[in-house]
C-alpha cells in the first residue's frame, strides 16, 4: 500500500520488487508490520529505500534485517509512540485470537499502526483478528482493515470490530487468503446496514493480470 499524505509518501509492507512501485514517488517512510514474506520483503526494502527513507518496524522485523536496512530503521513496538514527518506514529498490537490461528500471529510480535497528523487519524490493521485494542480505537478517520482466512479474520468479525470503533471511512485490504478473495461486498453490507454513516470503500487491490 502507498499513501500520499499531504506530500509525505508512505509505503506499507512493500513487496514485489522495485518494479512494483515504478509508478510511485520514492518513500519518505516505510511501515513494516510483521516478519512474514507478504509484509517483510528484504529485497524490495533494499530496492525502494533511498537515502531519505526511514523504516519503522517492530523488533522482530528489525532483527531479521541486514545491517544496511537496520541503519535506516527506527524500532517501534506495541504501545510505543514516536513523532516524525510532522505526525505521530503509534504501534498498535496485531495478533490472532482463534486457537487454531494462534500460530500465525502471536501477540507482541507485529504492529498495526495509527498515524495522526493535524487531528486526522489513520489506522492500518496489519494481520490481526478483532482484538480489543482495535475495538477500543477512538476518533479514526480512515481505517484499513484485513480479512483473509485462515490467517486473520472473517468478514463478519471484521465488520463487528469496525462497528465497535466506528471509523469514518473503512477500506477493506489484505483480503486474499488460501481459498481466494474474501467477500468484501458482504462486509460492506454488514457495516453499512448497521452504521450507514460509515463509508466503506472497496479498492481493486488484486487486479487480474
Amino acid at each position: 500500500m502507498v499513501l500520499n499524505w499531504d506530500g509525505t509518501i508512505i509505503y506499507v509492507d512493500p513487496v514485489g520488487g522495485k518494479e512494483a512501485f515504478s509508478d510511485y514517488t520514492e518513500p519518505d517512510m516505510v511501515l513494516v508490520t510483521d516478519i512474514h514474506g507478504d509484509h517483510m520483503d528484504i529485497p524490495t526494502l533494499e530496492a525502494i529505500a533511498v537515502e531519505k527513507t526511514i523504516i519503522y518496524a517492530p523488533k522482530a522485523v528489525f532483527e531479521k534485517m541486514p545491517e544496511s536496512l537496520q541503519n535506516k530503521t527506527s524500532v517501534i513496538n506495541n504501545g510505543e509512540i514516536t513523532n516524525d514527518f510532522e505526525m505521530t506514529i503509534e504501534a498498535i498490537p496485531m495478533y490472532n485470537l482463534r486457537p487454531e490461528a494462534l500460530k500465525f500471529h502471536e501477540k507482541g510480535r507485529g504492529n498495526g499502526y495509527v498515524l495522526e497528523r493535524n487531528g486526522k487519524r489513520i489506522y492500518i490493521s496489519g494481520d490481526t483478528e478483532d482484538i480489543p485494542e482495535m475495538r477500543n480505537l477512538q476518533n479514526i478517520d480512515i481505517a484499513f482493515v484485513c480479512m483473509n482466512l485462515p490467517y486473520t479474520m472473517t468478514v463478519e468479525k471484521a465488520a463487528d470490530a469496525v462497528l465497535a470503533f466506528k471509523p469514518k471511512t473503512i477500506y477493506p485490504y489484505h483480503y486474499r487468503g488460501e481459498n481466494g478473495l474474501s467477500d468484501v461486498s458482504k462486509f460492506k453490507s454488514l457495516v453499512e446496514t448497521k452504521a450507514p454513516n460509515i463509508k466503506v470503500t472497496q479498492l481493486d487491490w488484486y487486479p487480474k493480470k
